[in-house]
């Protein structure tokens, strides 16, 4: 058995942990055109601020890859043949397969203004992307930081650690609008503000200006114009659905999978940011670019593609994540609407929690220590929790198991209430007669 994977990301490199814990003596490639392989992208923001060196995001040793005694070939692959079972590589032989994973993960959507090309004009896609950044970061230079989500607030920190003067323009007028509330996102730009970071609201940018290739500024869309020595993007990530498509392969936003996340050819699976799996919490398919979703779908197509029946059941989305320095866990469905400095999803975002639930808002906490949880008929669907984060574990318990929590709704919805208090206190008890 030949099982061959395109993408080198968590989702292709647990398919080969899956597929190697069932069958030992099939052939195993794994084919991407990353030139760094397997690592750790979401720590490319520590990277920025310096908290991590590079080689820290390499998270396998050497003894790890020969255990699992795969192929990695550094290539391109330009199409699926899937009546002959055949990849087309670029300036390579064809190369067969018997079972073909594709997790070939998402890219940023690129800015679409006049300029965008200029040098000085940087994304946070990868590690080239952020070995650049950090080149062109030299204290006392400017920023422009364009975009919504976790990966513009990333660069805006990263940029400010390294003594860069930033100025963060948002379309709309808050950050992050689609599933932080009003009162967070307050919170996360009064922290940006204090680290002396200019926020520019209701600001979109109509033009980069450059002098010899490189950026000197931009124009807004209302004729202001900005002087700069570099813009930083992030304005949301778009699956790379290429193969797929030229492959006739069925999609949507992304892939389209089952419950084993094969697609409409059964020997093909997806996996990771391409793939658009089913969500039961809110009944319809969609799309995560989450670390740990990646990894657990990478892994259960892996037993799939090896031949074990294992249904992929989505878990409730659970992120910890750091915005403004604060540590944030964002559990279920907590927002809705739509985000104006966001084109579709985000990287370190889920579909799920822009749902709007048809729950009530309960919110506790001060400042920096602040939880909001939404309440359905008998059981929290989803919450936030900001700074200290006693409660995001029994949250996340709560949430996923969909504990009952009738006793304590009237309580949680009075006014005044300390609601980490009856939350703590109502596990502790839940666990004491578990």
């Amino acid at each position: 058995m030949r099982y061959v994977i395109i993408g080198t990301g968590v989702a292709g490199f647990s398919a080969v942990e899956a597929i190697r814990s069932v069958d030992r003596s099939g052939e195993v490639i794994m084919l991407g055109d990353d030139p760094h392989g397997y690592y750790s992208r979401p720590g490319l923001a520590y990277v920025l601020t310096g908290e991590l060196q590079d080689v820290s995001l390499f998270p396998k040793k050497r003894e790890e890859y020969t255990r699992l005694d795969f192929i990695y070939k550094k290539v391109r692959v330009l199409g699926i043949d899937r009546a002959n079972k055949k990849l087309q590589l670029e300036k390579e032989p064809l190369q067969s397969y018997d079972k073909l994973l594709i997790a070939t993960g998402a890219s940023a959507v690129p800015l679409t203004v006049p300029g965008a090309n200029l040098q000085g004009v940087m994304k946070l896609d990868d590690l080239e992307d952020a070995r650049r950044i950090l080149k062109h970061a030299k204290r006392g230079r400017t920023a422009i930081v364009v975009g919504g989500g976790i990966t513009a607030l990333e660069l805006t920190e990263g940029l400010v650690a390294r003594g860069v003067r930033v100025q963060y323009l948002l379309r709309g007028n808050r950050y992050w609008s689609n599933v932080l509330d009003e009162h967070e996102s307050r919170i996360v730009e009064a922290r940006l503000q204090e680290e002396g970071v200019t926020l520019q609201f209701r600001s979109e940018v109509s033009e980069i200006i450059g002098r010899g290739g490189k950026v000197t500024g931009i124009r807004l869309l209302d004729g202001r114009a900005m002087k700069c020595d570099m813009v930083a993007f992030a304005v949301g990530i778009k699956p790379r659905l290429d193969l797929a498509r030229t492959a006739d392969i069925a999609l949507d936003r992304g892939i389209l999978v089952n419950e084993f996340l094969q697609t409409n050819d059964p020997q093909i699976f997806a996996a990771g940011d391409v793939a658009q799996v089913y969500d039961p919490l809110s009944g319809r398919s969609v799309l995560d670019s989450l670390w740990s979703p990646a990894r657990e779908q990478g892994y259960t197509a892996g037993l799939n593609m090896a031949g074990q029946k294992k249904p992929y059941l989505k878990a409730v989305p659970f992120n910890v994540t750091r915005l403004a320095g604060l540590t944030t866990t964002i559990i279920g469905a907590v927002g809705g609407g739509v985000d104006e400095d966001v084109v579709g999803i985000a990287r370190g975002d889920s579909e799920t929690w822009r749902q709007l639930p048809d729950a009530i808002v309960v919110q506790g906490g001060f400042e920096v220590n602040h939880v909001r949880v939404l309440i359905g008929e008998d059981r929290i669907i989803g919450a936030v929790v900001m700074g200290d984060q006693k409660l995001s574990a029994p949250l996340q318990a709560m949430v996923s198991k969909k504990i009952n929590i009738a006793s304590i709704r009237d309580t949680l919805l009075r006014k005044d209430v300390k609601i980490a208090d009856v939350l703590v206190d109502f596990w502790s008890h839940h666990l004491a007669s578990a």
